[in-house]
């Protein structure tokens, strides 16, 4: 029996991760996120399009909003599903999910998105029961079984660490003898905590296959640990130089990554022991990361970052009148959003020649972050509607720390598994095109397809 693969991303782009997979009759969603940057229900997958399929189980990948940021609007449209996720996303999903409500509920006073919230708090509680956590490698049943199809076994997930982030996996869901692995948002190289993914050994004949960074190219000789070395360089010449320096990070994965990095530097001597400022959520999922390092695949299951570290929680009233000499800030959000404290911090920062704002992550080119990496030093800049416009004088710099695979790591993990299909999704067009064209090269009969928005393929 074919399998039937729907793409519930509303846009042709990263967007918001949900996939509607048919086997053998059952019907399970892989991830229900949101669409970074799109503000109300348009940021929503295309939930209303299968509004009348019976969807039995919700698989999440991973704690990241543009993966899990719909799960309580998904399970309100499939009220016989459960949610289910790795071990240690079950400690992270309801944080996350309580975040996402007081950020909603700020955008509406503040934005008049008269959308928002999409869901309340009481709702997340209410569905809570519903979220089950499973081990890393154990192959779960996930299908219900009527009387009409008693004689079939149910379909099976299991889950695979894939290196990205705290509890994120790769899916593999089968039924009888068609398989489908789903590699959600994947690392193919070890970062500081987080231990590149483990796919070894996982066969399937339908690859569903993320693409974020295929119009990446990766230079000649780059390599991770340079690049970190350069950063904490980086770091302590803005210190030492008596500015303040700027992380902006996310607060789920990026934050304890960087933190990690830092902790292992003054523990070497090569930084100064001295507070590092985080923000309230930042803190929260570091303490969940100490909590759970001995449960989850962990480069460094000793290093608790909370007692390697002097971290005080910077709060936002107090970002206006804090003196900024000397002082460092891990903080979030990544690209610099309205109304967060990298956004309030670079207002005061950017103009001053002595500060540093270093970037460790992606910054979408219509966010004030993206506004900031591209505007020339000393040229004024709209930086946001509520900031207007700035000059930079500070320094600034960008370090390519991703946590997703790079294009060639998943050429080479797609051709060594040698599925009969590949679908690419979660990533730009040219970035799409680019991993089909480099596969078409190598395996010229292989199947590859590139569903639009709201598409349904029979694989």
């Amino acid at each position: 029996m074919p399998v039937r693969i729907s793409n519930l991303n509303p846009a042709d782009t990263i967007g918001a991760s949900a996939w509607l997979v048919e086997t053998g009759g059952h019907h399970i969603l892989l991830d229900a996120g949101t669409a970074p940057g799109v503000e109300g229900r348009d940021g929503l997958p295309l939930y209303s399009q299968v509004a009348d399929v019976d969807v039995e189980a919700v698989a999440i990948s991973h704690c990241h909003q543009d993966h899990c940021g719909s799960l309580p609007v998904a399970l309100r449209h499939f009220p016989r599903a459960r949610a289910l996720m790795t071990e240690p996303s079950y400690f992270l999903i309801e944080r996350v999910l309580h975040n996402s409500v007081n950020v909603m509920k700020r955008q509406r006073v503040e934005q008049g998105i008269s959308d928002y919230p999409l869901y309340h708090h009481g709702e997340v509680d209410e569905l809570s029961y519903l979220f089950q956590g499973f081990k890393y490698g154990k192959v779960e049943p996930w299908g219900e079984i009527s009387p009409e199809t008693s004689k079939s076994c149910s379909p099976t997930i299991s889950f695979h660490h894939a290196g990205h982030v705290l509890g994120s996996a790769g899916l593999r869901v089968a039924h009888q003898k068609e398989s489908l692995f789903y590699t959600g948002d994947v690392c193919f190289h070890n970062q500081t905590l987080s231990p590149k993914a483990d796919f070894e050994g996982i066969s399937a004949d339908l690859l569903l296959m993320e693409a974020t960074r295929g119009s990446t190219e990766t230079p000649a000789g780059f390599t991770r640990a340079a690049e970190l070395q350069r950063l904490m360089r980086s770091i302590r010449d803005g210190l030492e130089g008596g500015g303040g320096v700027l992380v902006p990070v996310f607060a789920l994965g990026r934050t304890q990554e960087i933190l990690a990095a830092i902790a292992l530097a003054m523990q070497a001597g090569e930084l100064k022991r001295q507070s590092v400022y985080i923000g309230g959520l930042g803190r929260v999922f570091t303490e969940i990361y100490d909590l759970v390092a001995a449960r989850a695949p962990n480069l460094r299951p000793d290093l608790n970052l909370h007692e390697a570290l002097d971290l005080e929680v910077l709060e936002a009233r107090k970002v206006s009148r804090l003196n900024l000499d000397g002082k460092l800030f891990i903080i979030t959000a990544g690209m610099m959003s309205e109304h967060t404290m990298s956004h309030e911090l670079t207002v005061r920062m950017a103009p001053v020649e002595k500060h540093s704002i270093l970037f460790v992550g992606y910054s979408a080119p219509d966010t004030p972050g993206g506004a900031l990496r591209a505007a020339p030093r000393g040229m004024p800049f709209h930086f946001s509607p509520s900031a207007g416009q700035l000059v930079r004088h500070c320094h600034m710099d960008s370090f390519d720390l991703s946590a997703h695979a790079n294009r060639e790591e998943l050429v080479g993990f797609a051709v060594g598994m040698e599925p009969r299909t590949v679908i690419l999704g979660h990533g730009e067009p040219e970035a799409r095109d680019w991993i089909e064209a480099a596969l078409r090269d190598r395996l010229p009969r292989l199947n590859i397809l590139q569903p639009a928005p709201g598409e349904t393929l029979k694989v």
